[in-house]
C-alpha cells in the first residue's frame, strides 16, 4: 500500500512539473509571438503654419497629406514604405484624432514588426511633438487591433511601442515647450529624430523621456522616408547605432548626391 500511495505521490508531482513547464512554455511562445512596433508622428510640411523654407504649394499644404511632401509624395511615409517590397500596408484611414489626419499600419514582411505611422495637420506640429516625447516618455500607450486578414493583432503604440519616430519639420526652433515628458518606465525604448538639426534642439527633452536617441541630426536635412526606412532595416537586423547610423548616411546620400562623408557628419547615435 506505501507503494501505491509514493507512487501515486510521484505522479502527481510529474504532472504538476509538467503542467508547470507547459504554462512556461504557453508563455514564451506568447512572449515571442507579441510583434515589435514602431510609431512614427510625422508633422505634414506646411507653407503656411511652420518657419520651412517654403516649397511648390501642393507639397506644401499641412491639410492635404496625399500630395504632402512628408507623406503622400513620391519619399513621402505612406507612399515610400507602401511602395516598399519590404513592408506590406495593412490599414489606412481614420485617424484616431482630429490633429491626424490619417494613420497607416505596414507589416514587415520578413520580421515580426509592425510600423504605425500617423500623419499630423500641419497647423499641429507642436502637438505631432509633445505626443512624440510623450510616446519617448512611455506615456498614452495605445491598443491598436489590426483587421481580421492581420490575424487580428493588437499592437502596442503609443507609449507602448518600442521605437519612436518623428518626423518633419524642426519646430523647436520656432516654439520652446513649457515642459518636458519624464520616463514612467524602466522600458527600453529608442527614438529616431529625423528633422534639422535634432540633436540640439530636441536633447533636452527626449533626455527627460528616458529614450535613447538610435538616430538624429547635427544640420539641416531632408526628412524623407528613405532614411527612416534604411534606419528601421537596421534596427529590425540588430544592429548597432553606428551601423544604423552608416545605413542612414548611405541611403541620404544615394538620394540626395550630397556625398557620403558629408551624409555621414550629418547623422550621429547615441548621446
Amino acid at each position: 500500500m506505501s507503494r501505491i500511495v509514493q507512487a501515486q505521490g510521484v505522479g502527481a508531482a510529474f504532472l504538476s512539473l509538467l503542467a508547470l513547464v507547459l504554462t512556461l512554455g504557453e508563455r514564451l511562445c506568447a512572449q515571442q509571438a507579441q510583434p515589435r512596433v514602431i510609431h512614427v508622428f510625422v508633422a505634414l510640411a506646411d507653407n503656411q503654419h511652420q518657419g520651412i523654407v517654403p516649397v511648390p504649394a501642393k507639397l506644401g499644404n499641412g491639410e492635404d497629406p496625399e500630395h504632402n511632401l512628408y507623406w503622400g509624395s513620391a519619399y513621402g511615409v505612406k507612399t515610400f514604405f507602401g511602395r516598399s517590397s519590404d513592408w506590406e500596408r495593412t490599414s489606412c484611414g481614420k485617424a484616431p484624432k482630429t490633429a491626424v489626419l490619417e494613420r497607416c499600419v505596414f507589416e514587415n514582411r520578413g520580421a515580426n514588426v509592425y510600423l504605425v505611422a500617423d500623419a499630423y495637420r500641419g497647423a499641429e506640429i507642436r502637438l505631432a511633438i509633445v505626443d512624440f516625447f510623450d510616446a519617448a516618455a512611455g506615456a498614452n500607450a495605445e491598443a491598436i487591433t489590426l483587421p481580421p486578414t492581420s490575424h487580428s493583432r493588437v499592437l502596442g503604440a503609443g507609449g507602448g511601442s518600442n521605437l519612436v519616430a518623428y518626423i518633419g519639420h524642426d519646430g523647436l526652433m520656432d516654439f520652446q515647450l513649457s515642459e518636458f515628458p519624464r520616463k514612467k518606465s524602466e522600458v527600453h525604448r529608442d527614438a529616431i529624430i529625423l528633422a534639422c538639426a535634432s540633436k540640439q534642439f530636441f536633447a533636452q527633452a527626449l533626455r527627460a523621456s528616458g529614450a535613447h536617441p538610435l538616430l538624429w541630426t547635427t544640420g539641416l536635412m531632408a526628412p524623407e522616408a528613405y532614411t527612416l526606412k534604411a534606419a528601421l532595416d537596421g534596427w529590425i537586423g540588430g544592429e548597432t547605432g553606428e551601423q544604423i547610423r552608416d545605413r542612414a548616411a548611405a541611403a541620404y546620400d544615394k538620394y540626395q548626391k550630397c556625398g557620403l562623408r558629408a551624409a555621414h557628419r550629418l547623422f550621429a547615435s547615441g548621446w
